[in-house]
């Protein structure tokens, strides 16, 4: 006999809470620690940067002023999302069937139809959260201005002009990456290069040799076969980090702790529900429904570099 799939209650508050973290924050950039994560922002938060010059002074007995101070502000304001879904149970019963009979060959598969709906919504959610950390735009509906757009409209960012990239540019485009971070950043432990997947595979594919400067058997002999995802790339001793979320062939050094993903409190501006409409209207419909805040920023400017392609 078939499962009979049937909700009766609404599925929300704490557990459901989880889910919706579990889609912002699941988003590649946040999970992998690319980003400072600001969480219980209400309405806007303003954080003030101040710099100084002339610090340091000859010493003598009495006080004097030794720098001028310059204090600047941004702000991170979180915007308000939603999902509103509707799913027939119909669709999904032959899945469902197998799920609650153990034929999965995934151990990770929830337990109830409620986490089944949830987590396939939460995973779209994280997908478009990380497209939206660096290329949203505020203007089209259900996004944010990314960091890419951020950054192009800012003119304290520093600008390098790049091309589409390949195994065979990929060290030159990189390189010109590197030469362009400020003195006082490169070292630090923050700094990163966040660089698009073709980007990175450019890169793996060079260092297996497909570069006459490499050597035709690549890094440790190994040929194409010395990366195993598993360990980390670098450059010039600047870590590189796979932002899925970047466009072909953009790139962007930052510290991660310069940039800033925002979101609001999740007990009183989240919300995620599973409704089953069958009592209400007759229907196999289920609907899913979710919110949440969110938005991305960064504080100075100046110690950003943009790589763009023309």
């Amino acid at each position: 006999m078939a499962t009979t799939t049937s909700i009766t209650t609404s599925y929300a508050g704490e557990k459901a809470a989880g889910y919706i973290s579990a889609a912002l924050l699941s988003a590649n950039t946040i999970e992998n620690g690319g980003i400072l994560v600001k969480p219980n922002i209400k309405f806007k938060e303003v954080i003030r940067n101040f710099s100084t010059d002339g610090l340091v002074a000859d010493g003598s007995c009495d006080f004097a002023d030794t720098s001028t101070i310059t204090t600047t502000e941004r702000y991170i304001q979180p915007e308000e999302f939603q999902v509103n879904l509707e799913l027939c149970k119909q669709s999904f019963r032959n899945d469902w069937d197998a799920i609650s009979m153990g034929y999965s060959a995934f151990d990770n598969v929830p337990k109830t139809f409620q986490d089944y709906l949830l987590g396939y919504v939460a995973a779209k959610v994280a997908t478009k959260n990380e497209k939206n950390i660096w290329h949203g735009a505020d203007a089209n509906a259900g996004e944010y201005d990314g960091l890419v757009a951020l950054a192009t409209a800012d003119s304290d960012v520093v600008d390098v002009t790049g091309t589409t990239i390949t195994a065979s540019n990929v060290i030159d485009e990189l390189g010109k990456v590197v030469d362009a971070i400020p003195s006082e950043l490169y070292g630090d432990a923050e700094l990163k290069i966040f660089v698009s997947q073709n980007v990175a595979r450019a890169y793996v594919r060079a260092l297996g040799g497909f570069v006459a400067t490499i050597g035709a058997a690549g890094t440790d002999n190994k040929g194409t076969q010395w990366y195993d995802g598993g360990q980390g790339l670098s450059f010039d001793g600047v870590k590189l980090f796979v932002a899925n979320g970047l466009n072909d062939n953009y790139m962007m050094a930052a510290k991660s702790d310069n940039l800033w993903f925002g979101t609001g409190l999740m007990g009183d501006l989240s919300a995620a529900k599973v409704l089953d409409m069958e009592s209400l209207d007759g229907s196999q419909n289920v609907r899913v429904i979710m919110r949440y805040t969110a938005s991305v920023q960064y504080g100075i400017g100046s110690e950003i570099v943009l790589y763009t392609p023309a």
